[in-house]
């Protein structure tokens, strides 16, 4: 429950701690999981002092146990170990200290680890952080390469080494860390998120020469696994240990057998390269020079031909069969009009031979009516009816005498 109190009433500092001192004391017996990072067994003394740190974290607290304790695994146990410890929270009052009193300390099996390391990689895996659509491509030529390893380690200097010999002009930006032990998954987690906040780091490399599997247990811890995770630049795990492969394997976006695998696969080889372009270049040039004289036959084809070597020929037969069209043409149109003029001459003798006016030439009329109908019978006219009578030379007038028949009109 909350303490009332005022800056004219303070609570002094001996009732505080009392007080901190009676809400610790209703925790009760407590399981905690950690990694023993120091360990103190003095001779002689009943009590063993330890400090047990979370790996993920940067928080420890101390740990003290009768002798007897931890002498029941004092085989087994040692500084860097991970155990579980049944405790009773204690608050030394005087010093304001918290500390955890043991009264049992049970070591953490490999077996008991790799299951747990199994289930964390099943939760992950749901998450889609091993998703393959997740993994970036890494750059072709890094400009600048992010390295973390441990201080002075054979992982250092076989990436270095080889990548510079592979590349001379490659730069690397390192950061040395803890690669084991509790201070190494915030140490490494914070060596890339700088690294991954640089902009000129083209790629980051995480290397390790190999260990045991609780050496290698930072680098399958959650916190690591989801900082790498979320970095924008592409991350390369070179943990050697073929064995058992740490989580770090499956997130990163490109995992290497060893530091040295890392170098090569990050880093290409100047003289593979310059011979990889010879090559094109030689593919080039060769491909360039077989579509010349591919070009050239078919250029050589083409002017083979008739057409090419003499173009006025096709012009100069055009011209022959376009005279002898023409005469013939001439000709077939002499033909036609000889022959229509000579049956025009029949017909026109046959039509002046039976027209009208070669009949009335010969002493015949042609009486017509006022409205120009042809008079045909005696019957078709009526007495005193005017007619006009039609000859060879012209037309008069006539009248119709019943009597005497048709006579000449005035």
């Amino acid at each position: 429950m909350a303490v009332n109190t005022s800056p004219e009433s303070p609570l002094p500092v001996g009732e505080v701690s009392r007080l901190i001192g009676g809400w610790i004391d209703r925790l009760g017996a407590v399981w905690v999981e950690g990694q023993i990072t120091q360990l103190s067994r003095r001779p002689g003394a009943g009590v063993v002092f330890l400090t047990l740190r979370d790996p993920s974290y940067d928080i420890s607290v101390s740990v003290t146990c009768y002798r007897q304790v931890f002498d029941a695994v004092a085989d087994v146990v040692s500084e860097g170990a991970r155990v579980v410890v049944l405790a009773k929270p204690e608050w030394y009052a005087p010093r304001g200290q918290l500390s955890l009193r043991a009264a049992e300390i049970r070591p953490v099996g490999v077996g008991e680890l790799l299951a747990r390391l199994e289930q964390l990689k099943k939760t992950l895996a749901a998450e889609g952080l091993f998703a393959a659509e997740r993994k970036r491509p890494l750059p072709f030529l890094p400009q600048l390469v992010g390295l973390v390893c441990g201080r002075a380690s054979a992982a250092e200097r076989d990436v270095l080494e080889n990548a510079r010999h592979r590349w001379p002009a490659v730069r690397f930006e390192v950061r040395n860390v803890a690669v084991q032990g509790v201070h190494a998954v915030p140490q490494v987690v914070q060596a890339v998120k700088e690294l991954d906040e640089l902009d000129d780091v083209d790629v980051i490399i995480v290397a390790r020469g190999g260990g045991s599997v609780e050496d290698l247990l930072p680098f399958s811890d959650e916190q690591l696994i989801r900082s790498v995770a979320a970095c924008r630049t592409p991350v390369v795990s070179a943990i050697g240990h073929e064995p058992d492969t740490p989580l770090l394997d499956y997130v990163a976006d490109l995992r290497a057998s060893t530091p040295t695998d890392a170098a090569k696969k990050v880093v290409p080889d100047v003289g593979e390269e310059f011979e990889r372009v010879r090559l094109l270049r030689d593919r080039a040039r060769r491909c360039v020079e077989a579509f010349v004289e591919r070009e050239e036959r078919g250029l050589a084809h083409a002017l083979a031909r008739p057409a090419i070597e003499d173009p006025h020929r096709m012009i100069d037969e055009r011209a022959d069969q376009v005279t002898s069209l023409v005469d013939r043409g001439r000709r077939c149109l002499g033909h036609h009009l000889d022959r229509a003029e000579s049956e025009l001459t029949h017909t026109h003798a046959r039509v002046v031979a039976l027209s009208p006016a070669a009949t009335l030439k010969r002493g015949y009329a042609v009486l017509q009516k006022a409205d120009g109908h042809v008079v045909r019978t005696p019957d078709e006219v009526t007495a005193e009816e005017q007619l006009r009578a039609r000859v060879a030379e012209g037309e008069f007038a006539v009248r119709v005498d019943v009597e005497s028949g048709p006579r000449v009109g005035g």
